[in-house]
């Protein structure tokens, strides 16, 4: 299964590199009725039309006394998910969340810079970038990048998709910024999605969150993945991970994901703390490093700076996750979802 999903990641990589349209992945029909009952499924479930909270501003500017440093920029990036749809406190949503937990490992404080929009999709990140890359005297120093659910729900050619995610992720890294990209969220753990059609949904976005690993990787940038790690908790537990309006993630969801991106987020800094290294650490052709990440959610991806026979490698990382810190947000309010069991949106 592992050797199958990373011939077909290669290959959306491969045609999303040269310029290529679709990579047929299922059928038309299949695809169709999928998209039918995604969208019966949000009817079904709820949904918000409310903007998300604001998050940007300085977290831990207390630092600022203690170092004189600088503030690092973080730069939030994508779809509803990094614009944290579905809480109502600026400090629940994951960008927050890992402008605090960044500012407590650095003991420096942090700008947040959110560009993120609710329903974009891939094609949407040259306006984000672009917008976060406006001022060269405040270009972001790590980015953050949560896309690819509605690409899949909007039927966009994966190749495509692939191939403005890496786009992006060329733009930032050429302003020398450092990229994290968690990669397409188990669009088979939705409510109510049923069988067959939850295996066509969990293969078309597994499909895809592995050529997006590889897409990323090949421009210099990490991913995490969080579908098959936040899959079992969803399922089993629908209603308190979902928010209140019974559609996006809650507070608990959201810090979740935080807690498995921030050690990514801060060795791109080289800023994770020594002793707390992965437990296990290995070198694959970078498809192979991709599809087994899909299958073991919370795994990083990073280049490996070597070449082989089968093209680029890849470090494939298995970090420990630990509970956020709770510094205090820009509006003084302490994040306490440092200590919660959060997961992902999925839109």
């Amino acid at each position: 299964m592992t050797m199958s999903r990373a011939r077909v990641a290669r290959r959306i990589a491969a045609a999303a590199a040269y310029g290529g349209g679709g990579v047929g992945l299922l059928g038309g029909a299949a695809v169709g009725l999928l998209i039918a009952e995604v969208r019966l499924a949000k009817r079904t479930v709820g949904g918000s039309s409310d903007m998300p909270p604001v998050a940007d501003g300085c977290y831990g500017a207390t630092f600022t006394r203690h170092t004189g440093l600088r503030p690092l920029r973080l730069g939030f990036l994508g779809d509803s998910t990094a614009a944290g749809q579905g809480v109502h406190r600026a400090r629940q949503t994951p960008g927050a969340l890992l402008a605090a937990g960044l500012s407590a490992v650095a003991e420096r404080p942090v700008d947040l810079h959110n560009v993120a929009l609710p329903g974009a999709q891939s094609d949407d990140l040259e306006r984000q970038v672009t917008l976060l890359l406006a001022d060269h005297n405040l270009f972001p120093d790590v980015c953050v990048i949560m896309i690819g659910a509605n690409d899949v729900t909007h039927r966009m050619p994966p190749a495509r998709s692939v191939r403005l995610l890496a786009d992006a992720v060329r733009r930032l890294r050429a302003a020398n910024c450092q990229v994290v990209v968690a990669t397409c969220p188990d669009l088979g753990s939705i409510e109510p999605v049923y069988q067959p059609l939850r295996w066509v949904a969990r293969r078309l976005s597994r499909q895809l969150a592995a050529a997006q690993t590889i897409g990323v990787v090949e421009q210099g940038g990490r991913t995490v993945s969080l579908g098959a790690l936040l899959a079992p908790e969803f399922e089993a537990n629908p209603r308190e991970l979902f928010g209140p309006d019974n559609y996006h993630p809650s507070a608990e969801g959201y810090a979740t994901a935080a807690m498995a991106m921030l050690p990514t987020l801060c060795a791109s800094l080289g800023l994770w703390p020594e002793e707390e290294r992965p437990g296990r650490v290995g070198v694959l052709p970078v498809a192979k490093a991709a599809a087994r990440a899909v299958s073991e959610g919370g795994t990083e991806v990073a280049a490996a700076g070597a070449f082989g026979l089968r093209g680029p490698w890849a470090l494939i990382k298995h970090r420990r996750r630990r509970r956020l810190p709770a510094p205090v947000d820009p509006a003084g309010h302490g994040v306490g979802a440092a200590s919660a069991r959060p997961h992902l949106h999925l839109w």
